[in-house]
């Protein structure tokens, strides 16, 4: 048996070469694919592959979150993250929540399939693009905690920033998250408060600095 792959993008069309590269591998088959972050979370716990490739811009629950419920609820499944996202802090997220490995969007489907292969075998895969940020955070003995999205905010608060930076009403959050217009209200409340904007239109901009959405899905 290959290794098993679930693939999780929003585009359909890159879900589609990648399926289509992978499965010319002799050691690897795709079980399954995704279109945003909570669908990864289900097919993961559901299917248990041994990968996850995971974009980070997706709707609903992006990429970073997802990860880090998988860790959470499907501990064995390992995360490989390949993103167009290049920033520091974005970066070393991924990491925290749980990925084994990041990848940027631009490099060779060589790589990516070396980087599945070592995971596989329960190896952090490093990129060489990115293994300068790696051990920049390896080698802090003394870290100050940074002010970001996620240093600031609750996980719920983070889910319902990015569900109002993609255009969610309160009404329509209150039903996806199955809870009361008021609890949206107090959180949407909350977090302008910590973040110090008064705006949706600021929150959309502070989300997409902070790599939660794109705005554009």
């Amino acid at each position: 048996m290959g290794i098993r792959i679930l693939l999780a993008d929003d585009h359909a069309i890159l879900r589609d070469g990648l399926s289509q590269a992978f499965q010319q591998e002799d050691d690897m088959e795709i079980v399954g694919q995704v279109g945003d972050g909570h669908a990864a979370v289900e097919k993961a716990k559901e299917l248990l592959p041994d990968i996850v490739v995971m974009d980070i811009n997706m709707p609903n629950l992006n990429g970073i979150e997802a990860t880090r419920e998988i860790r959470r609820q499907a501990p064995g499944v390992r995360v490989i993250v390949l993103s167009m996202h290049s920033g520091k802090p974005c970066i070393k997220e991924v990491f925290r929540a749980g990925a084994w490995a990041y990848l940027h969007k631009n490099c060779g489907f060589d790589e990516l399939a070396r980087a599945v292969r070592t995971v596989a075998e329960g190896k952090p895969y490093v990129s060489p693009s990115i293994s300068n940020v790696v051990v920049e955070e390896l080698g802090r003995t003394e870290e100050k905690i940074e002010a970001t999205a996620f240093s600031l905010l609750t996980p719920r608060e983070r889910e319902i920033l990015q569900l109002l930076a993609e255009g969610g009403t309160i009404k329509q959050i209150a039903h996806q998250l199955h809870v009361s217009h008021k609890t949206v209200e107090a959180h949407r409340l909350r977090i302008m408060n910590k973040l110090n904007v008064d705006t949706v239109a600021q929150l959309t901009k502070y989300a997409i600095q902070e790599g939660l959405t794109t705005a554009e899905l």
